[in-house]
């Protein structure tokens, strides 16, 4: 084990931080390009868009479960989470390559559906960020401890990770998401098996302490806790639906709303979109967030932002009149972003069996996957038949004001050392 950590250094946060950050830049690819390649390049209705985007999900549903639960029993490559890690790491840049040349993959395989070629294409990336999302995310709690050190650890996570994420808008940007994708391919190989060989994991994981004086409620945790856990799958799904509804279709609002010159343009009001929704989305966990999730707690602070968010996107309904307007609001929905991709999962970390990590990371990301269904097929059907593409930011916004109230029933995680609200008998 390297000294920096056993010390829990800032350089080995960033360094646990890099392949999340892989997994993390090849999705930012995948929003910023995919539905601009379908939409441009191959003339799909932004309904079948929807579609190709649905098979993420469906991957999903399987994918981080089942890899969870193996991953929390196996240990190959000197790792528990490592073999996923890499495999999924090299998978995901291959599809990265595949994404600029679905015709040419049509043609080659002689597959005269372009629509199948594409929801193949898209399901095996989305299979592949989840072989590894689910691992980069589970090791971090792995080899950190409780409290302040696995906030900071998930903080890190989505500074390190958005950082790159803005890196990859503004490449898009500037020099179009062909070259985002190929240079895209690269990082995503490199972030993936270089710094996971540096890290050291553990061959058995404590689980969660429960303080002695607490030993006689066993029998009542269970229950309290399953209640708490799906009162966050409720709140973190409504979040989501908001969210890829967004990611998915904001190209319509943008053709619509903004009437660019050329498609080119679109990809880079797109790009330059989700590149001010990241630069705030990076910038806030580990400098903002963090300190104020110590004095108010990690659910006040973040349904506080996902408030926010809600807001923003109700903004842009009334105000997006113009790519700058846009970008203004985006800035805005960036608080919240910010909160999504770290908060919740240090929230969640606490309240479930450390050794099973990986099964429950897996049963958490149903709440992002079922929802991201509902976006594909729910929410494309909407905004297929409703002429006014202002549908798009009233379904995004409305998903987020109900996910900011449903956080209101998630109880704060005890401070370590103090008794647990979680774990305390109820009065009447």
């Amino acid at each position: 084990m390297l000294s920096i950590q056993k010390k829990l250094t800032n350089s080995f946060y960033s360094i646990l931080s890099l392949p999340a950050t892989a997994m993390g830049f090849a999705l930012s690819i995948q929003i910023s390009a995919l539905s601009w390649i379908l939409s441009t390049k191959y003339n799909l209705r932004i309904d079948e868009v929807g579609f190709v985007w649905a098979a993420g999900p469906l991957a999903g549903i399987l994918g981080q479960v089942i890899i969870g639960f193996i991953s929390d029993r196996v240990w190959l490559w000197g790792g528990r989470r490592r073999p996923f890690i890499l495999v999924g790491g090299a998978l995901a840049a291959l599809m990265l390559l595949a994404l600029p040349n679905i015709e040419f993959l049509s043609n080659t395989l002689k597959i005269a559906s372009l629509l199948v070629v594409a929801t193949i294409i898209a399901l095996t990336l989305d299979l592949a960020i989840n072989i590894s999302f689910n691992p980069t995310r589970s090791i971090i709690a792995d080899v950190t401890p409780e409290g302040n050190p696995r906030t900071k650890g998930y903080t890190w996570m989505q500074t390190i990770s958005g950082f790159f994420g803005v890196i990859a808008y503004v490449i898009g940007a500037i020099f179009g998401n062909y070259v985002l994708i190929y240079s895209g391919a690269i990082l995503v190989i490199l972030f993936s098996i270089i710094p996971t060989l540096f890290i050291s994991e553990p061959m058995t994981i404590e689980t969660n302490e429960i303080p002695n004086s607490l030993k006689e409620l066993d029998n009542v945790a269970p229950k309290s806790k399953s209640s708490q856990l799906f009162k966050i799958y409720f709140a973190h799904g409504f979040t989501w639906l908001g969210v890829q509804t967004m990611f998915i279709y904001i190209i319509a609002y943008i053709q619509q709303k903004l009437a660019p010159a050329n498609e080119q343009q679109t990809g880079q009001i797109i790009a330059i979109s989700f590149a001010v929704l990241n630069t705030v989305g990076f910038i806030l966990p580990a400098f903002v967030l963090e300190p104020i999730a110590e004095k108010l707690g990690r659910v006040k602070t973040h349904m506080m932002c996902v408030a926010i968010m809600a807001l923003g996107y109700f903004g842009i309904v009334g105000l997006g009149k113009s790519p700058m307007s846009l970008y203004v609001l985006m800035a805005i929905c960036g608080i919240g972003w910010a909160a999504v991709v770290s908060l919740p999962f240090a929230i969640y970390s606490e309240k479930v069996d450390k050794k099973r990590m990986g099964f429950y990371m897996g049963i958490f990301n149903l709440s992002v996957v079922i929802p991201q269904l509902f976006a594909s097929y729910g929410s494309g059907y909407i905004i297929q038949r409703v002429a006014d593409k202002n549908i798009i930011f009233i379904i995004s916004g409305v998903s987020l004001a109900i996910s900011a109230l449903l956080w209101l029933l998630v109880k704060e995680t005890s401070k370590k050392g103090e008794k647990s609200k979680d774990l305390a008998p109820q009065g009447h």
